[in-house]
């Protein structure tokens, strides 16, 4: 079970690729997603242990330099975020809807461990860079109370980064809304 991931993104597709070698070679670690993504980005997402994650993100950073754009290092990172990014997540209620978009992908992922970890929360996706313009975004489903909570924490932390676009709440989304968007 992966207790920690770590994610370097990268304005360099070759750049990003080289570097994603440097990171699988540096530490035992797992390759969770390395993939180009809009416009023109690379990213490389490990994980493992912690002190391997960190290990294998300091190579990518060091070796990337220059094209690396965002980084992050989630060392008890929320089971439901990875079931998330890989689309695996199964919804039959949806109370409200809650959405952060970020102009980063790193940033995305830290807000939605973060907006999970802040309240009773369910994550239906996290979207990463394909086809958006480079841009990431989460949805998440709950009470209305404590996906407000929730939406507010997650987009706190990109904020502080200067990295947040919108955050948005939605009470009783439409289900034929929700039937296109999952």
């Amino acid at each position: 079970m992966v207790r920690a991931i770590g994610l370097v993104e990268f304005n360099s597709i070759s750049r990003g690729i080289e570097s994603a070698d440097i990171m699988l070679k540096a530490a035992q670690v797992e390759a969770l997603v390395c993939r180009t993504v809009c416009p023109g980005k690379f990213v490389a997402m490990v994980g493992g242990d912690v002190a391997a994650v960190e290990s294998a993100v300091k190579s990518g950073v060091d070796r990337g330099s220059q094209a690396v754009v965002d980084q992050f290092i989630l060392p008890n990172v929320h089971d439901s975020v990875y079931q998330a990014i890989t689309g695996v997540t199964r919804v039959t209620d949806i109370k409200a809807l809650g959405i952060i978009e970020t102009f980063s992908l790193a940033s995305l992922i830290v807000a939605a461990d973060t907006a999970v970890k802040a309240a009773e929360v369910e994550l239906l996706e996290i979207r990463l860079g394909l086809a958006i313009g480079g841009k990431a975004f989460v949805m998440l489903n709950g009470d209305v109370g404590a996906v407000k909570a929730a939406v507010a924490a997650g987009a706190g932390s990109a904020a502080e980064k200067g990295l947040l676009v919108s955050q948005i709440v939605i009470p009783s989304p439409s289900k034929d809304l929700i039937a296109q968007l999952l």
